[in-house]
C-alpha cells in the first residue's frame, strides 16, 4: 500500500522516516521529495508498505502525530485531499 506523509520536518531522514514506520510493519520504500534545485525537503514523502493490515495500522498510528515540533498528515495513496485536513 502506498502512504503519502505530509509536514515531514525539513530536516528528516529517509532512514528516521522507515524507522518510524517499520514499527508497524515491513516497508519497502521511503521517498522523501526534494526540490531538485537545492536538494532541500519539500517535506512530503512517500512510504510503501506491502502488508495492508499493518499499512493501516501505520496510518491510525501516525497520522496527527507531532514529530520535531510539526503534526504530520499520514494518508493511504487516493485518501481524503490533504487540504481538507486543515479546514
Amino acid at each position: 500500500m502506498n502512504i503519502y506523509v505530509y509536514n515531514i520536518p525539513i530536516h528528516l531522514s529517509n532512514k528516521e522516516l522507515e524507522s518510524l514506520f517499520s514499527s508497524y510493519g515491513e516497508v519497502l520504500s521511503v521517498e522523501i521529495e526534494k526540490n531538485k534545485e537545492t536538494s532541500l525537503s519539500l517535506c512530503i514523502a512517500y512510504v510503501h508498505m506491502p502488508i495492508e493490515t499493518q499499512a493501516q495500522r501505520a496510518i491510525v498510528a501516525l497520522n496527527g502525530m507531532e514529530l520535531y515540533g510539526r503534526k504530520i498528515i499520514v494518508q493511504q495513496e487516493g485518501g481524503s485531499n490533504y487540504l481538507q485536513t486543515f479546514t
